[in-house]
C-alpha cells in the first residue's frame, strides 16, 4: 500500500516525500517530468510520469494507494477556480473509487470564506469534495508562507524595503512550508484517525509586517522596512513584474479580503496548530542566501 503524492517538486510536497521515505513508507509520485524527481526515483519512489490533470494516470498512480496527498499549485490559467476544483474532485473521486479511505489536503487559512478571495478561493469547494468521497480527510489551513519574502528579496537587498498592501499593525500566523510537510506526514504517518478534520498550521507566533520587517533585519544585517503599499502601487508592481493579468487580478482580490477580514483564520491558534520552524530561522537559512545572491 502506497502514499500518493500529486505535487513532488513542490516546496511542501518534496519535504514530504523526503520525509516519508525516511519513515520507510512506499510512496508513488505524480510529475510531468521524471527527471526533476530522480533523487525521489532513487531512494524508491514509483514515480507515474504525467499530470494528475489525466485521469487514467491518477487512477495508474492510485492503484493500490491508501492515501493521497494533495496540493493545488499556484494560479497558471484564467480558469483556475474551475480547474482548480475540477481536479481536485476528479482526485477525490478516483481516490475512493481506487480504495484509499484517507486524503491530507492543502488547504488555506480563509477556506471557510470561499469565492471572492483569490487563490484561495477554490478551496473550500476542494475540501466538500474530498469529504463527500472519503471516510477519512484532514485539510490542512496554513497561515501565510514565509517563503512569500522570497519574492522581496531583490527589493530587500537594494532598498532595505518589503512592500505589502495589507494591514501594517495587524498580525498574521506565518508559517513554513517545511512545518506544513511535516504536519502531512504526522497526519499520513498515523493510521490510526477516521473522519473529517480542518487543522490550522499557524507557524510558532503571529506577526505583524513590521515586526516581521524587523527580524529580517536582524538576519540580513541591515535596516529594513515595511511599507504599507497601496492597492494600486501593488497592482503597478505586479504587472511590472511581468505577471498575466489573471494572475495580477487574483493577488488583488486576495490583498482586499486580506483587508476585510475575510481571510483571517477560522481556527483559533492552539498548541496543535503551533509549529516550530521561526521567522529569524527561516530568514538565516534561506531568504539570507536570497539577498545576499541579489547585492
Amino acid at each position: 500500500m502506497s502514499i500518493v503524492i500529486n505535487t513532488p517538486t513542490s516546496n511542501i510536497g518534496r519535504a514530504l516525500a523526503a520525509r516519508l521515505l525516511d519513515a520507510g513508507e512506499q510512496i508513488t509520485v505524480l510529475s510531468r517530468n521524471k527527471k526533476k524527481v530522480d533523487e525521489l526515483l532513487r531512494r524508491g519512489a514509483r514515480v507515474v510520469e504525467g499530470s494528475f490533470e489525466e485521469p487514467a494516470l491518477l487512477a495508474e498512480a492510485l492503484e493500490g494507494a491508501e492515501a493521497l496527498f494533495w496540493l493545488t499549485p499556484p494560479p497558471a490559467r484564467p480558469d483556475y477556480y474551475a480547474w482548480a476544483t475540477k481536479c481536485a474532485k476528479q482526485a477525490a473521486m478516483a481516490a475512493k473509487k481506487a480504495g484509499a479511505s484517507r486524503a491530507v489536503v492543502v488547504s488555506s487559512m480563509g477556506a471557510h470564506t470561499g469565492p471572492g478571495t483569490g487563490a484561495v478561493g477554490p478551496a473550500r469547494e476542494m475540501e466538500n469534495d474530498f469529504e463527500a468521497a472519503l471516510p477519512a480527510v484532514v485539510s490542512l489551513r496554513p497561515g501565510i508562507f514565509m517563503e512569500n519574502f522570497l519574492l522581496s528579496a531583490e527589493m530587500i537587498a537594494k532598498a532595505g524595503q518589503i512592500f505589502v498592501p495589507i494591514q501594517p499593525g495587524k498580525k498574521w500566523p506565518l508559517v513554513a512550508t517545511a512545518d506544513i510537510a511535516a504536519k502531512a506526514a504526522c497526519w499520513l504517518l498515523d493510521r490510526g484517525w477516521t473522519g473529517h478534520h480542518r487543522v490550522g498550521v499557524h507557524g510558532p507566533q503571529d506577526l505583524s509586517t513590521d515586526e516581521a520587517a524587523a527580524i529580517i533585519a536582524s538576519a540580513v544585517g541591515k535596516p529594513v522596512q515595511c511599507i504599507n503599499a497601496t492597492l494600486d502601487q501593488a497592482r503597478g508592481a505586479l504587472t511590472g513584474m511581468g505577471m498575466p493579468d489573471f494572475v495580477v487580478n487574483l493577488i488583488m482580490e486576495q490583498y482586499v479580503a486580506f483587508r476585510d477580514g475575510r481571510l483571517d483564520p477560522a481556527e483559533p491558534r492552539t498548541p496543535d496548530t503551533t509549529t516550530p520552524t521561526t521567522l529569524a530561522e527561516f530568514a538565516r537559512t534561506t531568504l539570507v542566501p536570497a539577498v545576499s545572491a541579489r547585492l
